[in-house]
């Protein structure tokens, strides 16, 4: 949660150059991937390289591009959508009315709509209104074709699947993780509870840092048997390794890869239009904490999903309690989040008086989900910043779209 504040991100932006707390990087239109020519050429020569191996992949304004791309750079296993035709996503479009939108920085300053996106190193953004698209935009290296790194969204697609398995009773809550896999005891989930995993409330000893990627860590599954306890559990701590611990546990449960329980029961029945991806390590262990990569408008039907209380297509596909308990929240005295903000079953949980329950991620990936505007936001960008300073006015477009 160090995302917040706009005052940082809209700085000094003259001469095509952003200010980040006394560091620069060049501004949305001058990093534009595509202008920049990233990987093209045959082969592409040596300064247009973008590679893991290199470095070059996390680095800006190369990582404009490469989040557009994962499936180049890393292994992956596809999530299908399978044969059906997609849901429709009918338009009612607004993009005069919603561009000319205005809106006040944490200095005051006004802000267009428009402009704003650009400000923000927006790859793409959709607004649903009442399940249609009242607005559209893509930029950079991104099409609405093209599945886009989702980042920590990944962890809200984890967490949405393990909380429908607890409400079908294929996983109890309570149990200690060890019980589900017994490769776990001695570490720092031997005494954690599913439902403090799916919270981030354990005491682990693990450095989250996200800017070391799932290179830093060799294999997942080798790794996670070597995390040791430290504190008490029952306290918040974000920590990515919750999250591949749920997957551990989902596929013992279920028998299923991720890729499988996510083609199943969101992919096919939500009627996505493309395939997605999952990013996986070389045993094949899913990078779930922050490694699908969907398209724009397949992430705007999950979030459809939860605004309609689980219902998509005439069906229910999550129960609606499971949803009314993501809302609910965690009791706010166990977290020190800013702005009343708690984190339930993987959902960031706003207790506005919209409702909404966020997604996120690194670098400015959002799901805004809120119910009591009718309003879905999803939104892909490619930040530079390591920890993406927009949620300040994330929730100032999201009150000024509301209106």
């Amino acid at each position: 949660m160090a995302e917040y504040g706009l005052r940082a991100s809209l700085d000094n932006v003259t001469e095509g150059v952003v200010d980040f707390g006394g560091q620069c990087y060049p501004d949305g239109r001058a990093s534009d991937p595509c202008a920049l020519g990233w990987m093209r050429g045959v082969p592409p020569p040596a300064d247009k390289l973008v590679t893991l191996e290199g470095g070059t992949a996390w680095a800006f304004p190369q990582l404009r591009w490469s989040l557009s791309h994962m499936r180049e750079l890393r292994p992956t296993v596809n999530v299908s959508r399978g044969r059906g035709a997609p849901s429709p996503l009918d338009r009612n479009d607004k993009s005069t009315d919603i561009d000319a939108l205005t809106f006040a920085d944490a200095d005051g300053r006004t802000h267009r709509f428009d402009e704003a996106l650009f400000e923000t190193y927006t790859d793409g953004i959709v607004v649903l209104h009442r399940g249609h698209i009242v607005y559209e935009r893509y930029f950079g290296a991104l099409e609405s074709h093209l599945p886009h790194s989702c980042q920590s969204i990944s962890k809200s697609y984890t967490g949405t699947l393990a909380a429908a398995l607890v409400h079908e009773g294929v996983l109890d809550e309570w149990k200690m993780i060890p019980y589900y896999v017994p490769e776990l005891r001695g570490t720092g989930w031997e005494d954690a509870t599913m439902r403090q995993v799916m919270d981030m409330q354990t005491g682990l000893s693990h450095p989250e840092d996200q800017t070391k990627g799932a290179e830093a860590y060799g294999l997942r599954y080798d790794y996670l048997r070597t995390v040791r306890k430290q504190g008490a559990h029952g306290v918040f701590s974000y920590m990515t390794v919750n999250t591949d611990v749920l997957a551990w546990v989902l596929a013992r449960v279920t028998g299923h890869s991720f890729a499988r329980l996510l083609h199943e029961r969101l992919w096919v029945p939500l009627g996505c239009e493309e395939d997605g991806y999952i990013e996986i390590d070389p045993a094949g262990m899913p990078r779930v904490g922050s490694g699908l990569n969907a398209t724009l408008r397949d992430l705007a039907r999950f979030g459809e999903l939860m605004r309609c209380e689980g219902a998509s297509n005439g069906k229910q596909l999550i129960p609606a309690s499971v949803v009314y308990d993501f809302q609910k929240g965690d009791h706010p005295a166990k977290l020190q989040l800013p702005f009343g903000y708690t984190y339930r079953s993987q959902w960031w949980v706003s207790h506005n008086d919209l409702d909404a329950l966020e997604a996120r991620g690194m670098h400015g990936q959002r799901l805004y989900v809120a119910p009591k505007a009718e309003m879905v936001i999803a939104r892909f960008a490619s930040h530079p910043a390591v920890d993406p300073i927009i949620e300040a006015q994330m929730l100032a477009v999201g009150r000024a779209l509301r209106a």
